[in-house]
């Protein structure tokens, strides 16, 4: 066995103590309504508002990141619901304008992007992150960039060794039976306390939250929209997160 091979080995175990230490202690607690789409969570915290757990495993991750080179940059982590509305409308403005059906326009946006109410980012577990060694290209998030020759393909394949080993795991994977949202190699998710959140955000009413919420074009969420969403765009993930 290598050093890489050992060290990770290492750090599998103790992510799978944590994994079963967190398990019974996240489904112990009841996640509020409010926490699982993103109206307030006491548990985020700092600068870089991230769920406390979160951001203690992310931490050690990436001190040891920079020891072999790579600087993990985190471009996005908790997201309010009040932003992911913003980000949503926009586009479904944009895109309606530009002689979109709604419909159309609506599966447009969620080849990446989710319905207020429903982004894993409003959790706090969530993280799209790159390598800050590099200047970022005009457009950071293209699939592009973390494979080949791209600025972040190291990074990718640092992250494949022991992203896992700190608990974090790639939600959206580049899987052809995959469904709903496109393949994202920057989107990780620190599993730990997302795997929980997932099993309380299941027992919502997401019909109900949409239309009490006002999100702009849910008119058009028909009950056979919404339960495609459902399955394919939240529940069609990486197995090792559900």
């Amino acid at each position: 066995m290598n050093q890489n091979s050992a060290i990770k080995h290492f750090l599998l175990f103790g992510y799978g103590l944590l994994m079963v230490l967190n398990s019974f202690m996240y489904s112990q607690e009841f996640f509020t309504r409010d926490q699982l789409i993103g109206k307030g969570n006491q548990e985020i915290i700092g600068n870089s508002k991230m769920h406390k757990d979160a951001k203690f495993a992310f931490e050690k991750m990436k001190a040891h990141a920079e020891g072999d080179g790579i600087k993990i940059e985190v471009v996005s982590s908790y997201r309010s619901f009040e932003k992911q509305k913003q980000l949503f409308e926009n586009k479904y403005i944009r895109f309606t304008n530009e002689g979109m059906t709604p419909k159309k326009a609506i599966d447009k946006i969620i080849e990446y992007s989710t319905i207020p109410g429903t982004s894993r980012h409003h959790w706090g577990t969530d993280l799209d992150l790159i390598d800050a060694n590099f200047p970022k290209p005009e457009s950071v998030l293209e699939e592009e960039h973390f494979y080949g020759n791209g600025p972040y393909c190291k990074f990718k394949e640092w992250m494949d060794i022991y992203a896992e080993s700190y608990g974090f795991i790639e939600v959206y994977t580049q899987d052809d039976s995959r469904k709903g949202f496109k393949h994202e190699p920057w989107h990780y998710s620190f599993a730990p306390v997302s795997i929980p959140m997932l099993q309380s955000f299941k027992k919502l009413n997401i019909k109900d939250i949409l239309t009490i919420e006002d999100v702009k074009g849910a008119s058009f969420f028909s009950e056979d929209f919404i339960q495609k969403y459902y399955l394919e765009n939240i529940l069609d993930i990486n197995p090792k997160l559900l």
